[in-house]
């Protein structure tokens, strides 16, 4: 966003200068010797930004990225790191520090260092000298110091980014008082502290500020509210404390408010009403309490409300479906009590409802049936007491239905194998009975989740034209019958390739096949849990061909005979549990010192032999139980 503005601000800049250098002078001696000093502090530039700037020609007809006024006095530098063209996007950097001598730039309007990615050291004081600048980019470097005080001279500043570099230090009362002509600032992505100056409430031309991802504390000072022309506003990813001033009612050009991941407390004001343009709010991540007001219904523009992550209580003010414009509604993981209101139904363009991890609870209103533009419907965790997932569901056309722990019971409603869902769970729950064969009709699935259920059957020959699944979690239910059905399930490449299966507390019988590592469902799984089922067999060696598989675990699965040394071909294993089996021999030196290792376990098994030299942080109690195992963590050996 940022990258587009700055373009469209120098093509402009940069016609109206060079439109005036037919008949300017040449460059004043003063700025060429500024340039220069600037070119020789610079130590690597591996695109020749600066090639041009040479002493035998001229800065102001000769050098790129140098425009000059027609007195011959250099007014724009421009060198940023990302150009982009109508063709191509640039991508360069360089290194070195600021010289202090670009304050020696006495016409200087626009100053463009961004994107160049090395920069280092201070923000000279001296560019306080630079009275007539109006746009300062030095964004996306590694500047470090703090903000200088000299900045407040810049009593003609318009736009000036210092984003995603190590500035420090606080931002100094005298200094934002100063920029009565700054309408766009950004000073995001450093490591600024203290409070967010209340003079900020004297910038009153400012329609853009973004302050996030610094360590600010303190509170939000109410002259926020003087800032009428503010339409763009981000204080996330801070410290921030206090309540949100009931003065934020007076932004009513505010668009865009982003106050997430700070620490604030109180209530949402009810003079958030004021917010009449406001299109994105997302204040989640915070300690917010009390109930929202009623008149929150008030923002008729509001598209995105993202209140996630917060204490929020009460009931949902049922104000909320006069919200016609909303597409998204985040509000899981507060203490939202009573029911949802049957006016949500209204809400005939949202796209994302997200009640989940909230108190509930009541009758599901038939009227959410309206919501044909439905993708993403979360009502999981809510003690809703559903007993049935209602009928009216197969009405919608989600992609993502979500219910889990929502007390549903009984067997799978026969309308989901024609529906199209990608992400369905049901986890939780008091479901019964077999896992129908028309589950193999749902070949829209990529994420299924029956866990903690008590579903009792083998699973059907036709889950194999489940050819998108690529996440399942079966755990804690009564499956039986043997895994090859799952395994062999079929692939439309590049999807349909699991990334994890989770069938542990179940009652599946084996042995798991040989090959294994070799099906093309299995290709790049990263998460595998058989625990907890009565396998029997071996370890097939093939698994060692998963090279993605980051967590094996085969606990109490009944498994016999030696730890295949293969298994240390999966280098990208972090966790293996393989306790309470009858694994024999020995332990593999390359199992246990596969790089990425940080969680093993072969306690309760037939070991013998000396456990191998390991760097991983191993306790004894993942080799205890094991009467054949000696040396470190263990006692030492003694016939080996």
């Amino acid at each position: 966003m940022e990258i587009s503005m700055h373009a469209q601000t120098f093509s402009l800049l940069f016609f109206l200068i060079f439109s005036t250098l037919a008949s300017s002078k040449a460059c004043h001696p003063a700025d060429k010797e500024a340039l220069l000093d600037f070119k020789h502090k610079i130590t690597d530039d591996p695109s020749k930004l600066l090639h041009s700037w040479r002493v035998s020609s001229d800065c102001c007809t000769s050098w790129e990225g140098v425009a000059c006024d027609a007195s011959g006095r250099v007014v724009n530098v421009s060198r940023p790191g990302l150009v982009s063209d109508n063709d191509f996007i640039e991508d360069t950097y360089m290194s070195g520090t600021l010289s202090p001598y670009l304050g020696n730039l006495s016409s200087l309007q626009v100053l463009d260092l961004s994107n160049l990615k090395d920069l280092k050291g201070p923000i000279p004081e001296e560019l306080g000298k630079l009275s007539k600048l109006t746009h300062l980019f030095l964004d996306t470097n590694k500047l470090t110091g703090s903000i200088p005080l000299t900045l407040r001279y810049f009593s003609q500043l318009e736009k000036m980014y210092l984003s995603d570099n190590f500035i420090s230090g606080t931002v100094p009362p005298s200094v934002m008082k100063s920029w009565t002509h700054v309408s766009e600032l950004g000073l995001s992505g450093n490591a600024l502290s203290g409070p967010i100056p209340p003079t900020i409430g004297k910038v009153v031309m400012i329609t853009k500020l973004d302050l996030h991802g610094n360590n600010f504390t303190g509170r939000i000072p109410t002259g926020f509210g003087n800032l009428k022309n503010l339409r763009y506003l981000d204080l996330s990813e801070n410290q921030i404390t206090g309540s949100i001033p009931q003065s934020i009612g007076g932004l009513a050009a505010l668009e865009l408010l982003y106050l997430n991941q700070n620490q604030l407390t109180g209530r949402i004001p009810s003079s958030i009403s004021g917010l009449s343009s406001m299109i994105f709010c997302r204040i989640s991540e915070n300690k917010l309490s009390g109930s929202l007001p009623p008149s929150i219904g008030q923002l008729s523009k509001i598209q995105r409300l993202i209140l996630e992550n917060n204490k929020l209580t009460g009931k949902l003010p049922a104000t909320i479906g006069h919200l016609t414009a909303l597409t998204d509604i985040f509000f899981s993981n507060n203490h939202f009590t009573g029911k949802i209101p049957s006016s949500f139904g209204n809400l005939l363009n949202l796209q994302t409802l997200d009640l989940s991890r909230n108190r509930l609870s009541g009758q599901l209103p038939p009227q959410l049936a309206k919501l044909k533009s439905l993708q993403t419907l979360d009502l999981s965790y809510n003690p809703l007491g559903l007993a049935r997932i209602p009928n009216w569901f197969q009405e919608l056309r989600v992609f993502q239905l979500m219910v889990a722990n929502t007390g549903i019971e009984g067997e799978l409603p026969h309308w989901l194998s024609s529906s199209s869902i990608s992400q369905l769970d049901l986890s939780g729950n008091a479901l019964t009975g077999k896992l129908p064969r028309w589950i193999g009709n749902m070949t829209s699935l990529s994420f299924l989740n029956l866990s903690n259920n008590g579903f009792h059957s083998s699973i059907p020959v036709e889950f194999k034209n489940l050819s998108l699944l690529m996440d399942l979690d079966l755990h804690s239910n009564k499956f039986s019958g043997h895994l090859n059905v799952i395994f062999s399930k079929e692939v439309q490449d590049p999807l349909g390739h699991f990334n994890s299966i989770d069938l542990s507390y179940n009652m599946f019988t084996g042995p798991i096949d040989d090959d294994i590592g070799e099906r093309p469902a299995m290709s790049s799984i990263s998460s595998l849990v058989l625990s907890h089922n009565t396998l029997g067999g071996s370890l097939p060696k093939s698994i060692g061909k998963m090279r993605e598989l980051r967590v094996l675990k085969l606990v109490n699965t009944g498994l016999s005979g030696m730890i295949p040394e293969e298994l240390g071909d999966a280098k990208e294993l972090s966790t293996i549990l393989l306790s309470r089996n009858n694994l024999t021999g020995a332990i593999p030196e390359i199992v246990l010192n596969l790089k990425e290792l940080k969680q093993f376990d072969v306690s309760s098994n037939r070991l013998r032999g000396r456990i191998p030299p390991h760097k991983a942080i191993i306790p004894a109690s993942a080799f205890k139980n094991n009467p054949g195992l000696c040396g470190t963590p263990l006692p030492p050996c003694k016939h080996f």
